[in-house]
């Protein structure tokens, strides 16, 4: 489909950028153990709504899920389904990937006992809010507005799994991106119609939901492996951010659309698309060499954002509140007696009339040496 070539080494026949036609856990068991970075699953959500299906108070038919696939005879061999599946998934999954998946009430809860039966490790659990739910019609139960995802890793052993926390953090107002996610249904343009005009795919997932979660987990050049590929939601995402993808669908109508879609993606530049380094992984840089570079200077005095405390700096870099001295952690800690305190971000210093992150400092020092190699 005319993507860049993948960064990593895989075999020649690793089918990257393409759909597997057939059954999802024939199609992963035909690939290379630990070869993904990351798979995203819709399964089935087994939605129970019996031969009569759902009708409004008129008594028209809500075009609700009632495809064949969502259907199984019992509760158990949908628990045997979504074990095999998940097996499958598992043994494709690098040491550090980690595994999405969303359902609903009828089946989450099942899908996480077999999570957690397999050895996975959950992560987290995130709440999809959805902005247009549909109305619970016969008004005897709250209107079911949200979804469940899973997030997980391979096993509790694997720590070195990606997680961009500051790239979310700074796409939402500085604030830590939180386990409610509030956006809407997939609509509009974006819903992919038939020829009758009918929508080809009755539970196509918004692009929104899968973009936030390939740029939490993911990076540029990953594989992800959607085993519910439908009408590609996961692989048009995955192009868009420079990821490859790997998608099995068994229904032809389905793969076929998500062909088309893919194909008309056009993939963000390789600039808009790097990665800022988080701050955690920056290089360590000591108050005293931001002292020495001349970022502060020794007997000034440092305060909180509210003005509450002062400390003075000393030349070897600690600070003094009276007879205590320490560092900039340990005394803004004492200070205001907790037992932790990242000190860059509590101390600010005046510069003309207003105060000044310590912080600010260390990142011109970072940038300044950066410049200088």
């Amino acid at each position: 489909m005319g993507l860049a070539p993948s960064v990593q080494r895989l075999p020649t026949t690793f089918p990257l950028d393409e759909i597997l036609v057939g059954d999802c856990i024939a199609s992963m068991n035909s690939l290379p153990p630990s070869s993904v970075d990351c798979v995203f699953a819709d399964p089935p959500y087994n939605l129970q709504l019996g031969d009569a299906g759902l009708l409004r108070p008129d008594q028209s038919r809500v075009d609700a899920v009632d495809d064949d696939w969502d259907k199984f005879a019992t509760f158990e061999a949908y628990d045997a389904f979504t074990r095999a599946w998940l097996t499958a998934a598992r043994r494709v999954m690098k040491p550090n990937a980690t595994l999405w998946v969303i359902g609903s009430y009828h089946n989450i809860f099942r899908v996480g006992s077999a999570l957690q039966d397999l050895g996975f490790w959950i992560l987290n659990d995130i709440v999809w809010r959805k902005a247009n739910p549909m109305p619970n019609f016969r008004g005897k139960r709250f209107t079911n507005a949200h979804e469940t995802l899973i997030w997980a890793s391979r096993s509790a052993e694997s720590k070195g799994y990606t997680f961009h926390y500051d790239a979310l953090k700074g796409g939402n107002e500085d604030l830590q991106m939180r386990s409610d996610w509030f956006i809407p249904l997939c609509t509009g343009e974006e819903r992919l119609k038939g020829a009758d005009g009918q929508k080809v795919h009755p539970t196509q997932k918004p692009e929104a939901l899968l973009a936030r979660t390939l740029l939490s987990a993911t990076n540029p050049g990953d594989v992800v492996l959607d085993p519910f590929f439908g009408t590609g939601t996961t692989g048009a995402v995955a192009r868009r951010l420079g990821r490859r993808f790997i998608g099995c669908e068994r229904d032809t109508v389905y793969a076929d659309a998500a062909r088309r879609r893919i194909d008309a993606v056009v993939p963000l530049s390789t600039a808009a698309l790097t990665i800022a380094t988080p701050k955690r992984a920056e290089p360590r840089i000591p108050f005293l060499s931001v002292l020495e570079a001349g970022h502060l200077r020794a007997g000034e005095t440092l305060t909180d954002d509210r003005r509450r405390f002062k400390a003075t700096v000393r030349p070897d870099g600690n600070l003094s509140v009276g007879p205590v001295q320490g560092s900039i952690h340990k005394v803004g800690a004492l200070v205001q007696g907790l037992p932790a305190c990242n000190g860059w971000t509590f101390w600010h210093a005046e510069r003309g009339g207003r105060l000044v992150v310590i912080d600010d400092f260390r990142s011109a020092y970072r940038s300044a040496n950066a410049a200088a190699e």
